[in-house]
């Protein structure tokens, strides 16, 4: 069964502080074309820069989200994602006149009743989700960090927390589905300990953070002159006072467990840069802005593959990523030139592994040498440069219709001869990546062990008729 993608019905706006810059800004929900994705609009700018909200134009996560383009950026937009993001909006554009989305009160309520108040509109094309076929998991040990993606018929959040701080300690919850998304998860706030936002204060941060939008967890036995020092940085006229559950000003609770499932909705509002939804189920154990978009990145990388097999893979070979018949779609080689059986490991914009099976019946071996046949060097290095020719093509909108050019080899070195019956293993892995020109270090080996190397300089052209 079919999904239809969808966008709202009207546009709504929004006025308030952004936490970190303190500048008051107004943001504009307003429907989009069903193929534009979420786009962020900066109209206070010149040229007001359109910025698509995708993992490939975020420039920095040290204080939320920020993602930007040719200097022009938008930050701490995760909650106004994850608001899009749990409402199962595809398409959406969003104007806003200033540098940060407003903080609101800390958590998505606002912006999700504000679209939902806008209406849902079903749009004339189909919605396509990010699949996988096995567990896909990131780690970052110096972080403590796990997460493990799993097929599923749908998105679901497994988020576990552990702080070791006497308030807050270790929770847990889980997202079964998104229709679960206003009522468990929306009105979660961002937190933050006492200790670290005195330290944000003191730099100069979070100019326009209060204990009104955010929850700001106290240290047991916190003194009656420290409440008084804080009450002086946020210059509140009333005192401060901590809750049993260790709050500052005494903020009930919106759920038991309202930190870690805050954790789930920054998730969600950082998996909508993959500019796709998601089938699969996401377990996570401490994961935050940083890690998750390490995680996208992945991701990215996984689904720039699938994007490429759709286009030139019509085979049902999972283990191969180009075989024979996809190679032909996008190198113009063809026997008894064509050196690149398959294509068995690929990484967008960073490696590629290929395989050539070298047999007695190639040409080459009928004067390379008679009765001591071996592969010629030269065309070891024709085999690399033709699997790292397809490098570049993840980047070309019609990649078919163009050619890689090498401008140089350098360093080739070769340590031992290939026979008949050998299998050569090209394993490309890229140096520098630019639209129509790559830098790549290229081996090969047959069974573990290197036969040949070298630097190669690849140049994209347009593929004259």
């Amino acid at each position: 069964m079919t999904e239809c993608k969808q966008t709202i019905g009207s546009s709504v706006s929004y006025t308030g502080i952004g936490l970190h810059s303190g500048e008051i800004s107004t943001i504009t929900f307003k429907p989009a074309g069903s193929e534009e994705g979420i786009v962020f609009i900066r109209v206070d700018l010149p040229h007001k820069p359109e910025i698509p909200a995708d993992i490939d134009h975020v420039v920095d996560i040290s204080r939320g989200t920020t993602i930007g383009i040719n200097g022009a950026t938008v930050g701490t937009i995760e909650h106004v994602l994850s608001a899009i993001k749990g409402l199962n909006i595809d398409n959406i554009r969003i104007e806003i006149n200033g540098p940060e989305a407003p903080v609101a009160d800390g958590s998505p309520i606002v912006f999700f009743n504000l679209l939902k108040q806008a209406g849902l509109v079903p749009q004339d094309s189909e919605r396509v989700y990010f699949e996988i076929d096995g567990p896909i998991s990131f780690s970052a040990p110096e972080d403590n960090v796990d997460v493990v993606i799993v097929p599923s018929n749908e998105l679901k959040v497994t988020f576990m927390i552990d702080y070791k701080h006497p308030y807050l300690g270790t929770q847990y919850t889980w997202l079964p589905n998104l229709d679960v998304y206003e009522k468990e998860f929306a009105g979660a706030r961002t937190f933050c300990f006492i200790k670290e936002i005195l330290q944000l204060k003191e730099m100069g941060l979070i100019k326009g953070g209060s204990l009104e939008n955010a929850l700001v967890i106290a240290e047991p036995g916190i003194s009656e002159a420290e409440l008084k020092h804080l009450q002086d940085v946020f210059g509140y006229h009333k005192e401060v006072t901590v809750s049993p559950e260790g709050i500052l000003n005494s903020h009930p609770l919106r759920y038991y467990n309202e930190f870690v499932r805050h954790k789930v909705v920054d998730l969600l509002g950082d998996i909508a840069l993959l500019g796709m939804p998601i089938k699969g189920h996401i377990l996570a154990a401490r994961s935050g802005h940083k890690t998750n978009v390490e995680l996208v990145k992945k991701l990215r990388q996984i689904q720039k593959k699938q994007e490429l097999q759709q286009l030139y893979q019509k085979g049902k070979n999972k283990d191969v990523v180009f075989d024979i018949n996809a190679i032909m779609r996008i190198i113009p080689h063809r026997y008894p030139f064509l050196l690149v059986d398959k294509i068995v490991e690929f990484i967008p914009g960073e490696s590629l592994v290929g395989i050539k099976n070298v047999t007695i019946n190639e040409p080459f071996f009928q004067g390379h040498f008679p009765g001591h046949p071996i592969m010629p060097g030269v065309l070891i290095v024709e085999g690399m440069a033709q699997a790292g020719g397809i490098m570049l093509l993840n980047q070309l909108e019609n990649p078919q219709d163009h050619v890689a050019y090498f401008g140089s080899i350098d360093n080739v070195k070769f340590r031992k001869p290939v026979m008949p019956g050998d299998t050569l293993r090209y394993e490309l892995k890229v140096i520098s990546l630019k639209r129509s020109l790559a830098k790549m270090h290229g081996e090969t080996f047959v069974d573990g062990e290197k036969v040949a190397e070298g630097d190669f300089l690849a140049m994209i052209t347009k593929r004259e008729d």
